[in-house]
């Protein structure tokens, strides 16, 4: 059976475990299961605390794992590595101070910099050739700087709006864009090119739908440019010759500016249908 870990907990945890039961896989209905057969698909889940996933896959005790590329990096577990990114749980990673205290990376140089991530911004500092003395908090960073504890910090930031309000202004380059990933070991098992095209596949239904509608068939050049599809439109015969059905796949995120460019070039009956699971 294919060994997956999956997060327990966490930003990672409800997205990462909907997104393998669109996918087809039985997981835990308790969330205080810490291990699920799917006898099915041959599957064997283990729920785990995100930070510790890199570990087991990586050591080979578990063939596959969600977990995400910021945990990835940080734990800097040789054996694990990214296959496949999933497309949910995205972050940014920079460097924060007090204002005014910092304008460039190389002013970190001796300073102490407070991080949830040590094996991370170790490595991205450490590739600069930047020496600090890094301060690891599990948590709550940005009250680091005005407690004492650090010259500047490394985390997480969205909007900016949680640093800002803690008296930090952010500087210097991104360290990471991180994501929910894919990782897997050392071997390759049996099972995970399945897993990873029914990932792909969810992924596929999540970012488009299916658009069809009735054109007249001297409008078909203009509708296919407005609508080009993945790799090209389905385009049948109606009963009155001189109009034709279209067929294409189109990003959900503009459907309906495609929608409306498709009706005021001449299309009429446009129809949009989620899709729920796809192979290409």
């Amino acid at each position: 059976m294919l060994r997956i870990a999956v997060p327990n907990k966490g930003s990672l945890a409800e997205t990462a475990t909907d997104m393998l039961a669109e996918a087809g896989y039985t997981g835990r209905r308790d969330p205080k299961d810490l291990h699920v057969i799917d006898p099915v698909n041959e599957v064997e889940f283990f729920y785990l605390r995100p930070k510790d996933i890199a570990t087991y896959v990586g050591s080979g005790a578990l063939d596959v794992g969600i977990t995400g590329r910021d945990l990835l990096l940080d734990a800097r577990m040789p054996g694990a590595r990214e296959i496949e990114a999933l497309g949910f749980g995205g972050s940014t990673f920079r460097f924060a101070g007090p204002p005014g205290a910092f304008s460039s990376l190389e002013e970190l140089e001796g300073k102490r910099v407070a991080t949830s991530y040590p094996g991370l911004v170790d490595a991205f500092l450490d590739a600069r050739g930047i020496a600090v003395d890094l301060v690891p908090l599990d948590g709550a960073v940005e009250s680091a700087v005005r407690l004492g504890v650090a010259d500047a910090v490394a985390d997480v930031v969205s909007t900016g709006t949680t640093l800002r309000q803690a008296g930090l202004e952010i500087f210097g380059p991104v360290i990471l864009e991180s994501e929910g990933v894919l990782v897997t070991g050392p071997s390759d098992a049996d099972g995970v090119e399945t897993l990873l095209r029914r990932l792909r596949g969810v992924m596929v239904a999540r970012r488009y739908v299916l658009i069809d509608y009735d054109l007249p068939a001297s409008l078909v050049d203009e509708a296919v440019a407005l609508a080009p599809g993945i790799e090209s439109p389905t385009i049948s015969p109606l009963r009155d010759p001189a109009w034709v059905a279209v067929r294409v796949m189109s990003p959900r995120a503009t459907a309906n500016q495609v929608m409306d460019a498709l009706y005021a070039l001449g299309a009429r009956a446009i129809l949009v249908t989620a899709i729920h699971n796809a192979r290409l």
